[in-house]
């Protein structure tokens, strides 16, 4: 558990009152009423395997443009793998055999035409574990606008704030830019490094266990921030928090042992699932 410092308003000697938490937006639309222009990514039979060992077995999913998407199931389930998969993270991983699709609005991602570093930076990912850069608050923003080449400074400083602004960070950092990053509490650090992948502005926003390593008013400003970001990004959230996977997320998907048993709205997978293994793991039954 990462200690929290001044910063959230966290006193590890008083727990505050938690507000109640920004629950997801109105119904939402079931996955067989969407539109062709509804759809940010396609995945369509999709296998990964570590060696001989399958880890993800013939996947197909369709994921909402600016929605929230979570990914639920225990541990092993091949939740972070298929997260992965979306910005080819799993590339980096020897010995990984990958078959079946994925389109990111209408372009094959593992296309030979693919520029990865395009891809990575359309694809954001932030990780279960704070990982801010050894550097101030400003560069740990500016970083990704500066590897995409000579930007006027007074882009770089609007784009900055722009997205500091954008992750509910700005008016806490806002006469410290110039502070190392790593003095900031976990949280925030959070925050910065939504920032961070949100500045190159992205297409898709990938979430793996954001909130897991916070304590409960950090991760109630992360959820917050869920809910604005997906007015402009796709989301999609690994979680093992089921309360919090029902609290940001529009649709679910629940997979065990590699393979997607249930995937549709929200209120579907929580209130009425199709398949009982679903309806087992929701009421803890196992997982």
């Amino acid at each position: 558990m990462i200690e929290e410092r001044a910063g959230d308003g966290y006193d590890s000697t008083s727990m505050p009152e938690i507000p109640t938490p920004v629950s997801a937006v109105e119904e939402a639309p079931s996955p067989s009423e969407w539109r062709d222009d509804d759809i940010c990514l396609t995945v369509s039979n999709l296998c990964l395997y570590y060696g001989d060992n399958e880890a993800l077995a013939d996947i197909s999913m369709r994921v909402a443009r600016q929605r929230v998407t979570a990914l639920i199931g225990p541990s092993g389930c091949g939740k972070s793998t298929l997260l992965r998969c979306f910005n080819r993270m799993n590339d980096l991983i020897d010995d990984v055999r990958i078959t079946g699709e994925i389109e990111l609005n209408g372009m094959e991602i593992h296309s030979t035409s693919v520029d990865i570093a395009q891809l990575r930076r359309r694809v954001g990912m932030v990780f279960q574990r704070p990982n801010p850069f050894p550097k101030s608050i400003y560069e740990n923003v500016a970083y990704g606008l500066r590897l995409q080449g000579r930007l006027p400074k007074s882009e770089v400083d609007d784009r900055v704030e722009w997205a500091l602004k954008n992750a509910a960070l700005w008016e806490e950092v806002s006469d410290r830019l110039n502070e190392s990053a790593l003095d900031m509490s976990g949280g925030q650090q959070q925050r910065l490094v939504i920032a961070r992948a949100i500045a190159v502005q992205p297409d898709v926003l990938l979430l793996d266990e954001p909130a897991s390593a916070l304590d409960p008013i950090s991760t109630l400003k992360i959820e917050e921030l869920i809910h604005q970001l997906k007015q402009d990004y796709t989301i999609l959230i690994v979680t093992h928090n089921m309360q919090q996977a029902a609290r940001v997320s529009d649709y679910t998907g629940f997979l065990y042992l590699g393979k997607l048993v249930e995937y549709d709205t929200t209120n579907i997978i929580f209130t009425n699932p199709t398949e009982k293994q679903t309806e087992d793991y929701i009421t803890g039954r196992y997982g």
